[in-house]
């Protein structure tokens, strides 16, 4: 089994950290953790004693430092294909591959306006129009592919593709962002499904260790 560290940020707002760890976490993956505080002076240098990028996540192995959230789940795939964190079948894995690199590139209004906040709820708030727009189409994304594939998956265990890909890992931060700020999903469009999808990640018990923990690390903080 490799030596996996897994450098990650504060849990109650490192979007990008959440991703592998939950990824990891699922899978069953062994990794230790390591911890940088983010919003401090040091942040930065904190993160660069781990990584020549500066930035978390980073996965250390045997000498080497894989950053981003996307290249790390990736790697963990390479890794471990009998976890199958993307769909076996061909149409599926290049939908869920699309599905993850849009949430990768794109929705930045969304980023900007409801930021990731796991343990506070601020309903209402961050509800921009530019926020709004990729919300909708989010929904979109999590109704065409649960009821596309999901439902239709072998083993239907509720997540975009049946069983948790890393579609779902790349998606999690955002089912925390909607809940954080009340967004109504079924006044984008939803009959249901994203908001089944939604209480599928936030039940996941590897998300509630991740919720703990953000908990904890905040207390901490005073």
């Amino acid at each position: 089994m490799p030596d996996f560290e897994l450098v990650i940020g504060d849990k109650n707002w490192s979007t990008w950290s959440l991703r592998p760890w939950l990824l990891m976490k699922v899978a069953g993956v062994p990794f230790r953790e390591a911890h940088i505080r983010l919003r401090q002076d040091d942040t930065k240098a904190q993160a660069l004693r781990h990584s020549p990028s500066g930035m978390v996540p980073a996965l250390k192995w045997e000498g080497n430092v894989i950053s981003d959230s996307l290249a790390i789940c990736e790697t963990i795939a390479d890794f471990f294909p009998e976890k199958k964190l993307w769909p076996a079948d061909r149409l599926a894995r290049a939908m869920a591959r699309s599905a993850a690199c849009e949430m990768h590139s794109g929705f930045m209004e969304l980023r900007r306006d409801m930021p990731m906040d796991v343990i506070n709820r601020y309903p209402g708030e961050g509800h921009s129009e530019g926020a709004l727009a990729h919300a909708r189409r989010i929904v979109e994304i999590w109704r065409n592919l649960r009821g596309r594939f999901g439902k239709n998956a072998a083993r239907d265990e509720r997540f975009l593709f049946g069983s948790f890909t890393i579609a779902d890992a790349m998606y999690a931060p955002v089912v925390s962002r909607f809940r954080t700020y009340g967004v109504d999903l079924a006044a984008l469009g939803d009959d249901g499904l994203a908001k089944a999808y939604m209480e599928t990640v936030l039940t996941l018990p590897a998300f509630r260790e991740w919720e703990e923990g953000a908990k904890r690390e905040m207390a901490a903080r005073g």
